[in-house]
């Protein structure tokens, strides 16, 4: 046994403990230090890897404190526990802090060229990756370090690599011009879900066309057409103006030309189902080329889609003035020209929702580029039957609705992007405009059509999608495509712990492309998280002042306390409050778990050594308190064990903290510090009682662990352990659920609750709490021997001196004043004396024994109607099981009881 500070100090533990954990080797399934049993399956989280250049935020804290409580509750069972840990490129997000970097210097990726880019970015990267991981040590996360992985290792290359091949062999990945969201800030094509939908109020402009004279070919100074238009510098890439085929007010113009300003252009009127009549004038302009409606109509009319906006949002091609001016200032020209020109018909304010990049924040253009697509729908389909068939769940279960929704109605995903960090995709084009795909580590040696030799052929310039990497993490990280012992073993993986605000990027992309590559499911178990908000409901944001660094509050309270915070109370999908109060809590947890076991520790009887090896205490000198701790500590073990199946973590540090301080330490110890003090107890009765203390801190520490698992290995130090016992509780066994004792779990439960109802009658008489006042009691003859051998912890608890028992209810009702407070509390009624004591302090006892009497009809009252409401509702009665009906109509007949004698006593 290790002797414990008198104040428990998270510095000064955390970092040694976590020093042992790392030196015994107990984090790797494989490990030296490892007590997994072989015959038992392994269970596998490989971690989210977070940005190579982020540092660790609440969130990060959130999920890697639940993702190591699986792993840990895992471990203590005894499977074979992998968390594998790792760091991802994060390609938009690495460039976007590099390139303000590179500007801050004069620099830029331009300026650098992409060798010379590639090369400080991984100078930056080696000076940032430390950061993340050293700080999810510091929470605590028991990952296995040998197996760290990074989404640009070698291993990660050629996975990505062999992936893109075998989708392109299986007619899965093409390449082809398509309309994508193209960010101007990061200069790069983005995914729909990288799109923030963002409302604002823009401007409805109203355009007059002049409608082309078909004698002269030459506008018709009396025909103008007026369309509505809220992006005005697209003007310049029209190729059609369509109306609606019934709307009576054009049906005449269809067929006719109109010109577009400023380009000269002449284009037709066309007819189109998805015209709005009601939008604007019911006329609208088409640019195929910038908005994927009228990408859709112009594919359907056969119209030209010229570009007219280059990478940096500034206007191209047109051979305008206005080539070469940004667009909104090109915007505010061709407004001002149109007016001058007398072509602006009007404008109004319009509310409108805009597409902002979720990285720069930069209005996304819609434009014509070439990139290479994943064929989705087939694996699509694979992914919803895994969901459909149970194979694969989502927790919660209400996300699976979503899931299904987007699934099927899921788009080809573009994984090319315009980066230079990344994974550059593995297509080679010879002149003669051949594609070559290869897996090879040095590309092909030849083009795969007509044999042109490698110096003859180029690479594709871009990446891929950061989230196409990502999608490999289950299997890649395993040594996929290789048949890896890690793979053979490991895969498929046990639970995927993510936030929800993810399913779509990532969730999914893991699962279709695990079905497809490795023809299983990736994980059985896709459990979401959800944000973390300010006390207030709040989203934490830096303007808004309320983020809570997590190493602050590592620094301030301890990771333990950050672990519980952040998980009681959480619930799956379902974003959680978080505020100093809270931490504060879990602080104040810890340190109350602290103390009682120093207690425990120097509360060792002196006939047991401290070298003693830890013992069941014998059954034959327990009492009614240990028999009862021993059943309740069981009844946790299996509350714990249904709370920790069901994935309800937030239940889990609920039923412990219930289970610790308000059991063990309220009760438990102070019951056991009454019979440890008596002498005139059997030597050996004391230290059963003592012997019990242990068995049932040992189980709760055991328990806890997971979710605290510094200040556990701590305190689990300091008590005696059996000779099978490892050294570490990280890698010792979950307690098993030994047997209920269910008498002894009633009996002193009704003894805690006369000590209770004792205390609060005398707060409420605003008694001094170590006033010893005399009380009468009556006890059932089913609690007599319990209420005996309890008598002196009943004594010292409710200060009752002396405590006389009286035979009877009407031999107790006899023996009482009218000032005496009435205590009932179940089976148990008594009185406490406390005439004296009003005399001296001059108050009226009855009236405020009456008034308590009262309050606590009132409130029995309250429960006893809530009771027959729900017996009377037939949905309760008919539904709800047996032992449920049963227990909730004992439940009011008790109330009735004790509302009966509550009137009788405010009567007499």
């Amino acid at each position: 046994m290790t002797a414990l500070p008198k104040a428990y100090t998270p510095r000064d533990v955390e970092g040694s403990i976590y020093e042992r954990w790392l030196a015994a080797d107990v984090f790797a399934p494989d490990g030296a230090g490892s007590t997994a049993d072989p015959t038992l399956p392994p269970f596998t989280i490989i971690q989210p890897p977070p940005n190579v250049t982020g540092s660790l935020h609440l969130g990060h804290a959130q999920r890697t404190a639940v993702e190591d409580l699986m792993i840990r509750h895992a471990r203590m069972r005894g499977h074979r526990a992998l968390f594998l840990p790792g760091l991802d490129h994060a390609s938009i997000a690495a460039q976007f802090v590099l390139d303000g970097i590179l500007a801050r210097e004069g620099e830029s990726r331009q300026t650098l060229g992409r060798e010379r880019y590639l090369e400080r970015m991984d100078q930056f990267v080696e000076t940032t990756q430390g950061t993340i991981l050293g700080q999810q040590r510091r929470v605590g996360a028991s990952a296995d370090w040998g197996r760290l992985r990074f989404t640009m290792d070698e291993g990660s290359a050629k996975a990505v690599r062999v992936a893109f091949e075998r989708l392109y062999r299986a007619d899965l990945a093409y390449r082809t011009e398509a309309l994508v969201n193209w960010c101007p800030g990061c200069r790069t094509s983005v995914s729909d879900l990288e799109v923030v939908p963002t409302p604002e109020t823009g401007t409805l402009w109203r355009v007059r066309y002049h409608l082309i004279d078909p004698a002269t070919g030459e506008p018709d100074p009396d025909g103008t057409i007026t369309v509505a238009t809220t992006r005005p510098e697209t003007i310049l890439g029209d190729t059609a103006v369509a109306v609606h085929p019934d709307d009576e007010r054009y049906s005449n113009l269809l067929g006719r030309l109109a010109r577009i300003p400023f380009v000269e252009r002449d284009v037709p009127m066309i007819a189109e189902e998805r015209v709005d009549r009601a939008f604007g004038t019911g006329a609208v302009k088409i640019t195929p080329a910038h908005d994927r409606d009228d990408h859709e109509t112009g594919l359907r009319h056969g119209l030209p889609a010229p570009t007219v906006l280059a990478d940096d949002a500034t206007v191209a091609g047109t051979g305008t003035i206005y080539d070469g001016l940004d667009r909104y200032e090109a915007r505010r020209r061709i407004v001002a020209d149109l007016e001058a020109r007398g072509d602006l018909a009007g404008s109004k304010d319009h509310e409108m929702v805009i597409g902002r990049c979720q990285r720069s924040h930069d209005v996304i253009e819609p434009r014509l580029k070439t990139q290479w697509f994943i064929r989705t729908a087939p694996l699509a389909e694979r992914a919803l039957q895994a969901t459909r068939n149970g194979r694969t769940r989502i927790l919660p279960e209400r996300f699976e609705k979503t899931w299904e929704l987007w699934l099927t109605n899921i788009r080809d995903w573009n994984v090319s992007r315009q980066l230079w960090w990344g994974h550059r995709i593995p297509a080679w084009y010879c002149p003669d405009g051949h594609v070559t795909v290869s897996s090879a580590e040095g590309g092909p040696d030849a083009c795969d059509v007509c044999a042109r030799p490698a110096a003859e052929i180029r690479q594709d310039p871009d990446i891929f999608d950061t989230w196409f990497s990502s999608g490999l993490w289950p299997f890649s990280t395993l040594g996929w495509p290789d048949e890896t012992p890690d793979l053979a073993t490991y895969y498929p993986t046990s639970v995927m712990e993510t936030g929800y605000d993810i399913i779509f990027f990532w969730v999914a992309r893991m699962m279709m492309l695990g079905l497809e590559l490795t023809g299983t499911e990736p994980f059985h178990t896709t459990y979401l998280s959800g944000l973390i908000r300010d006390p207030e409901g709040h989203k934490m944001s830096k303007t808004k002042g309320n983020v809570v660094d997590p190493l602050g509050a590592i620094d301030e309270s301890g990771a333990d306390a950050l672990r519980f915070a952040v998980i009681h109370g959480a619930t799956p999908g379902n974003d959680q409050r978080f505020g100093a109060a809270k931490l504060e809590h879990a602080r104040n947890f810890a340190n109350k778990l602290w103390n009682a076991t120093r207690y425990v520790v120097g509360a060792r009887p002196a006939t047991i050594p401290a070298t003693s090896a830890r013992r069941l205490p014998i059954p034959a000198q327990l009492g009614p308190a240990e028999r009862w701790l021993l059943s309740r500590a069981a009844g946790t073990i299996e509350a714990v064990d249904g709370a920790m199946a069901g994935y309800a973590f937030g239940e889990v540090t609920r039923l412990l903290y219930e289970a610790i301080w308000s059991e063990f330490c309220d009760w438990g110890l102070e019951l056991a510090k009454v019979r440890l003090a008596d002498e005139s107890v059997p030597l050996e009765a004391r230290e059963a009682t003592w012997w019990t203390l242990v068995e049932v801190l040992d189980t709760y520490l055991r328990l806890l662990h997971p979710v605290m698992p510094f200040v556990t290995e701590a305190l689990w130090a300091s008590l005696p352990h059996r000779a099978s016992d490892p050294e570490l509780l990280i890698v010792a066994r979950w307690p098993a659920a030994g047997a209920h004792d269910a008498a002894a779990e009633a009996e002193v439960a009704a003894i805690i609750e006369l000590v209770r109802g004792i205390r609060n009658a005398r707060a409420e008489a605003r008694l001094e709490p170590a006033v010893w006042l005399p009380v009468d009691v009556v006890v059932p003859q089913a609690l007599g021997s319990t209420f005996e051998a309890l008598r002196p912890a009943i004594e010292r608890l409710a200060r009752a001196r002396p405590l006389e028992r009286r035979l009877s209810r009407e031999a107790l009702s006899a023996a009482a004043a009218p000032t005496d407070l009435a205590v009932i509390a179940g089976d148990l009624e008594a009185y406490v004396k406390i005439a004296a004591t009003r005399k001296e302090a001059g108050g009226d006892s009855a009236a405020l024994e009456r008034s308590r009497l009262e309050r606590e009809l009132a409130e029995a009252e309250g429960w006893l109607a809530a009771a027959r409401d729900r017996l009377a509702n037939d949905a309760f009665t008919s539904r709800a099981p047996v032992a449920v009906v049963e227990g909730a109509r004992a439940r009011e007949a008790e109330l009735a009881d004790q509302v009966a004698r509550l009137r009788d006593r405010l009567e007499r």
